[in-house]
């Protein structure tokens, strides 16, 4: 039988085809979702929710009970933009690739969505089905399947400290009227005491923040660069000639796609009950 928890069944519930008069779910993560693109999560409230729409505070915990399960739903409403399917043709690389630019956009778009912190926000169908395309972009890599989780998760981690740098940019800039180049520029006092550091003055000296690079765009490239390496070395050390773990039976390599784990699925089967049962 199903287990059921409330925030679960908000999470996952059956969308409305035809919006309904009157306040829902959706309209209050909607407008949710335009305060927390204007002011990021630290504007954003029940009350402001409901002044947005012209209902009172009590009338909202009706439909979410709280601002936890709202940040939540609007995280699963972000998440409903969907990536670009793959090109045909296209490799682990570039397929991986184009999942991270799909969320540096969805973040270009919606700052707020790196200042969702911590590890215990539940997912709903939407963020479930962005993770999947992404561990899918590395089938048939030859990594193992806790390289795939970690490679996944690393590039995520990568993507929203470079979206945390942003949202924190603006918001200073918001609170203290000064671009973040405007702010840089008056140092003059800090600059003074530079010189006695040789590294650093050689770097200056020589154009180094001339012409900085992107850092988004560098880091990525070095995360894949690190990731392809990785992908080669298992390569290099993977035994085509391995055997059945569950009866033993030689396999015979897989002519294309992920690589053969078990020679069949009764060999499958049984592994994944052994598992299930400790």
């Amino acid at each position: 039988m199903m287990t059921t928890d409330p925030d679960v069944e908000l999470l996952w519930r059956e969308q409305d085809r035809e919006p309904r008069p009157g306040l829902s779910v959706g309209r209050i993560v909607r407008a949710a979702i335009e305060i927390a693109d204007a002011e990021g999560l630290e504007g954003l409230s029940m009350r402001k929710v409901a002044d947005r729409l012209g209902f009172t505070t009590m009338s909202l915990y009706r439909h979410v009970p709280g601002r936890d399960q709202l940040v939540d739903l609007m995280l699963d409403e972000a998440y409903g933009e969907r990536p670009n399917p793959p090109r045909e043709g296209q490799g682990w690389r570039e397929r991986l690739e184009a999942a991270a630019r799909q969320g540096w956009r969805l973040r270009r778009r919606h700052p707020w969505l790196a200042e969702v912190r911590g590890t215990r926000h539940l997912p709903g169908p939407n963020v479930i089905a962005h993770f999947d395309h992404m561990l899918s972009t590395l089938t048939g890599t030859g990594l193992t399947p806790s390289e795939v989780i970690a490679v996944v998760n690393m590039l995520g981690r990568f993507v929203d400290a470079e979206a945390l740098t942003l949202v924190e940019t603006r918001r200073e800039e918001r609170r203290s009227g000064v671009s973040e180049q405007e702010w840089w520029g008056a140092q003059d006092a800090l600059y003074e005491r530079l010189d006695r550091f040789p590294t650093l003055s050689r770097l200056w000296e020589e154009g180094g923040w001339d012409h900085p690079e992107d850092s988004f765009e560098f880091g990525l490239r070095r995360q894949l660069d690190g990731i392809e390496a990785l992908i080669h070395k298992r390569d290099e050390s993977r035994d085509e000639n391995s055997s059945c773990p569950e009866c033993g039976t030689p396999l015979e390599p897989a002519p294309s796609g992920r690589p053969r784990v078990y020679c069949s699925r009764a060999c499958r089967q049984r592994a994944y009950r052994k598992r299930q049962n400790g």
